[in-house]
């Protein structure tokens, strides 16, 4: 499946829970000899009542990732088509319960819960929560917003997202040792108070086509600084993101397209 262009491989938990080592998620996710995938979505059964399903996520690089927008937003998808009906969907990740809703249009909007800005939610080595952060980074000072949307996140304001050094910037924040788990790094372009660019690099994957949580987290660091408004549409290289956010407290919505690519079997 994909989400403007940000892709899944997408499969149910096999019974007894076996699942793929880290060396044989990196073979499935080379574009070259495997399926290809950003991140690997593995359905499991629900852990709590009243919950459609648990989801985990694994990076291409193996490694295992606690919250994905659009990766959500594919499974409540997927979820629909395999008939869990109309209504609120609630799913379980390791970011935490969310609720899903499939619209009529056929696009996906999700509760990614609320902002959390605490240094200690992402982790972030700092002794208060800022607005802003100034840090040395591979020779640059840099200024960005550090926000939990279930997973890490640091957010530059840019002039222009197609000028910024976003595989230079994003791998040295990313492994920065004030980040003991690493982060997600995004750049933002503000366009006007209902309207940004944004590109993202992510932990594990690197530059992708689109990131859902990096959406909310662009947004909610915006807000923070008072530059940006309530709806925000969000302009991804792979097309638009829309995010709703009330504020402090307040839990954000993310809102786009969700579709699948292609279906098929692989073996281990």
């Amino acid at each position: 499946m994909h989400a403007l262009g940000n892709d899944f491989m997408l499969f149910e938990a096999p019974p007894g829970g076996l699942l793929p080592s880290r060396t044989q998620w990196r073979a499935l996710a080379d574009r070259h000899s495997g399926v290809g995938f950003d991140q690997a979505l593995v359905l499991e059964p629900p852990r709590s009542a009243g919950s459609h399903g648990f989801y985990r996520i694994y990076n291409a690089d193996g490694s295992e990732a606690e919250q994905c927008g659009n990766g959500a937003r594919c499974i409540a998808r997927y979820l629909q088509l395999r008939g869990a009906g109309p209504g609120t969907l609630r799913m379980g990740s390791a970011g935490g319960e969310i609720e899903a809703r499939v619209l009529a249009d056929g696009s996906v909007a999700v509760d990614l819960g609320v902002p959390d800005f605490d240094p200690a939610s992402l982790p972030f080595l700092a002794s208060a929560a800022e607005a802003s952060y100034s840090m040395e980074v591979a020779g640059d000072h840099i200024e960005f917003g550090a926000v939990s949307i279930g997973n890490p996140h640091a957010v530059l304001r840019v002039a222009a997202v197609e000028d910024a050094d976003v595989s230079g910037i994003g791998a040295a924040l990313q492994a920065h040792p004030r980040f003991p788990r690493q982060v997600n790094v995004g750049f933002m372009q503000i366009i006007d108070s209902a309207r940004i660019r944004l590109r993202v690099y992510e932990r594990g994957v690197g530059e992708t086509q689109a990131c859902g949580t990096g959406a909310c987290a662009a947004v909610a660091v915006g807000r923070n600084l008072g530059v940006l408004g309530t709806e925000v549409e969000v302009h991804v290289p792979g097309g638009r993101l829309g995010v709703h956010w009330d504020g402090p407290g307040e839990r954000a919505w993310l809102t786009g397209p969700a579709a699948v690519a292609y279906t098929g079997h692989a073996e281990l």
